[in-house]
């Protein structure tokens, strides 16, 4: 997350603004080949109750009722929206589609009445004009709301950087977990809670058991440390944020593979990237799911997640 994001969906809120954020390690665009996959560990983990409701099934007679003109709306600017919702200029809004779907409690299509009835739903429980059109205005509120689901964001609002745990204190993933075999560690809370998702996800899609890459890990804790001498050696410091505070300096913050559009990374922020990703099985399964094991997206990037069981 850049230091505008921040200060963008805080400042929507009225909250404090503060140059804090969070980025992702960047990897090789060149993906290696897929690593055995070992057993899933099932250790016990009790997940924070989300504030969601269960996510719905969607039914073609439930998707094909609802306001007409608002669903031909939402089909035009699900690809033409011109906006900058993480301070970067898009158009449409289809990336966020899934996160949005599973804020208003719907997995019907964005272009369906179906989706635009959800939508009118949400908006008259938040007192808002109820007339199931999604806008830049009204993803803003919905952005904030994601946002500040995550125990990093929440801090960082008070003007707080997390101090980051001892060493000592955090779990090593095994080989097969970290992606490309990468060595990955995290608080032991929030390595249980991903390893029951990803057995969990693998078991409930067959799609994502298909590839062993899909939910492994390819960055956990990053010590404040290392991101300062890697943005001294790669000259890639994002105005200073990556060596000031990154969420992954808590040990909760977890970047997934989710997908990777050709010719790019699996954390490539281009905007291809990040649709391609958005469609996969993978992300789709988490933006509906991931909150049952008390995980929280940043929407901006698909890959990137954190657990919410306990503070940073």
């Amino acid at each position: 997350m850049k230091p505008s994001d921040v200060l963008r969906f805080l400042g929507g809120l009225g909250l404090a603004a503060l140059i804090l954020g969070a980025v992702v390690l960047r990897v090789t665009s060149c993906a290696p080949s897929p690593a055995p996959r070992a057993p899933p560990h099932t250790s016990a983990v009790t997940a924070p109750r989300s504030s969601l409701p269960p996510a719905p099934r969607a039914s073609a007679e439930a998707c094909g009722a609802g306001p007409g003109e608002a669903a031909r709306a939402n089909a035009a600017s699900l690809t033409s929206l011109a906006w900058s919702p993480f301070g970067r200029a898009e158009i449409g809004w289809e990336t966020y589609a899934p996160l949005i779907a599973r804020e208003i409690a719907t997995a019907c299509p964005p272009d369906t009445p179906g989706f635009a009835a959800a939508l009118a739903a949400w908006q008259e429980r938040q007192h808002l004009l109820a007339d199931g059109i999604m806008t830049a205005d009204l993803f803003a509120r919905q952005r904030d709301i994601i946002e500040l689901r995550r125990p990093f964001v929440r801090v960082s609002a008070r003007g707080i950087c997390p101090a980051p745990p001892a060493e000592s204190s955090l779990a090593s993933a095994t080989p097969d977990e970290g992606y490309s075999r990468k060595p990955i560690q995290l608080r032991p809370g929030a390595l249980a809670a991903w390893r029951v998702m990803a057995a969990a996800a693998r078991a409930e899609d067959p799609r994502i058991a298909a590839d062993p890459r899909n939910l492994t890990i390819f960055s956990g804790y990053r010590s404040p440390a290392a991101d300062d001498a890697r943005c001294a050696s790669e000259l890639n410091c994002d105005n200073r944020v990556r060596s000031t505070c990154s969420a992954h300096r808590t040990g909760l913050a977890l970047d997934l593979y989710v997908g990777q559009a050709p010719g790019f990374g699996p954390d490539s922020s281009a905007d291809p990237n990040r649709l391609f990703m958005s469609r996969t099985p993978t992300y789709r399964w988490l933006a509906a799911n991931a909150a049952r094991f008390g995980f929280a997206p940043y929407p901006f990037e698909p890959w990137h997640w954190e657990w919410t069981g306990e503070a940073p």
